[in-house]
């Protein structure tokens, strides 16, 4: 029986990693993630170590040898210093500053499988990206933006070749930090903590705005609860999304006016990128802690703030959809990366 190839992805956060694949013809192995300790505390080897076991135990389970990889893809948070180096990272130890983690995963791949393993690494949402394109095209050459609010704004540009957008310094595509219209969303420019204060997209759109845009939008309500109440802004802001599922004017308010500044983002990046497809993730989108009809209102107040600045073709073509991958998209992304770079 001739053994299938298969394509392994890597999707590494601070704590957990998690692990997935496609075979090679690019459907998923699994529904289901193998979940690692990423243990970034103990250094830069025990990350390594973490990854490692991961992708052995995914192996193990779906009885896949090393004979049939043909690559592995990692997802990686930046910053980057260059090409599989990372800079700076705030939710990382300083020691990680300057790290080739490409060249420490790939050797650790190389010696587990006694022969060489390539790897491709990149930016987590932007492979996160492509794992939601090749959802949303099934097939049809088109490409696709994602957006996904959640604690900051993940952004991913995918050509119909199914790659994303790295840019020449690997960072392209930060569409988070570009600067909002103020002028149409009627309020001032918040401070992001990327460190800009000319109102960056992310701080009206994700949670980290929303301290700024509660503080403002309470002047309407004086009289709310919350406007009062002695619990931490932390509290505070994360009860918002449960209060808007609950009919909350404030909460619901408030979630209208970032479908809005989503929106208008949505068609600047569609001026420059120009997809048929749009996506949208993020915690907003997710079946399991939001209800149908607060991600239909999101999502109708996202095109109804877009339609107007889109060219009319644009406008007609266009289709903006909800993500649908969840937890899996980025480390299938990376296998999908994997998948396009090495397959011959």
């Amino acid at each position: 029986m001739i053994k299938k190839g298969v394509y392994l992805g890597t999707d590494s956060g601070a704590t957990t990693s998690k692990t997935g694949g496609v075979w090679e013809d690019g459907t998923t192995i699994s529904q289901k993630l193998q979940q690692s300790s990423t243990n970034s505390q103990l250094g830069t080897a025990a990350v390594i170590k973490g990854w490692l076991e991961g992708v052995t135990a995914f192996m193990a389970a779906h009885s896949i040898g090393w004979d049939q990889v043909r690559g592995v893809g990692l997802a990686i948070p930046g910053p980057y210093l260059s090409y599989g180096v990372l800079g700076r990272a705030a939710n990382l130890p300083a020691v990680f500053e300057g790290w080739n983690f490409h060249a420490d995963y790939a050797k650790a791949l190389s010696d587990a499988a006694g022969r060489p393993i390539q790897l491709v690494v990149g930016n987590d949402g932007r492979f996160g990206g492509v794992a939601e394109a090749a959802r949303v095209t099934a097939g049809k050459r088109a490409s696709v933006l994602m957006v996904a609010p959640g604690s900051g704004l993940g952004c991913a540009y995918v050509s119909q070749d199914g790659l994303p957008l790295d840019g020449d310094t690997l960072s392209g595509m930060e569409g988070a930090h570009m600067p909002a219209p103020l002028h149409l969303l009627g309020v001032r420019p918040y401070p992001c903590g990327c460190g800009r204060t000319w109102g960056c997209i992310e701080a009206y759109t994700t949670i980290s705005g929303l301290p700024h845009i509660l503080e403002d939008m309470l002047k309407k309500y004086p009289n709310h609860e919350l406007a009062t109440s002695t619990a931490s802004t932390k509290e505070k802001v994360l009860s918002l999304r449960t209060r808007a599922q609950n009919g909350d004017p404030l909460a619901l308010e408030i979630f209208d006016f970032q479908a809005k500044a989503m929106g208008l983002q949505i068609a600047v990046l569609t001026l420059a990128l120009d997809t048929e497809y749009v996506v949208v993730g993020g915690g907003l989108m997710d079946p399991e802690s939001t209800t149908p009809e607060f991600r239909t209102r999101y999502l109708d107040n996202v095109k109804k703030a877009a339609s107007p600045y889109l060219w009319p073709t644009q406008r007609k073509c266009q289709k903006i959809v909800a993500a649908t991958l969840g937890e899996l998209s980025q480390s299938i992304g990376a296998a999908l990366v994997a998948m396009h770079t090495f397959k011959s």
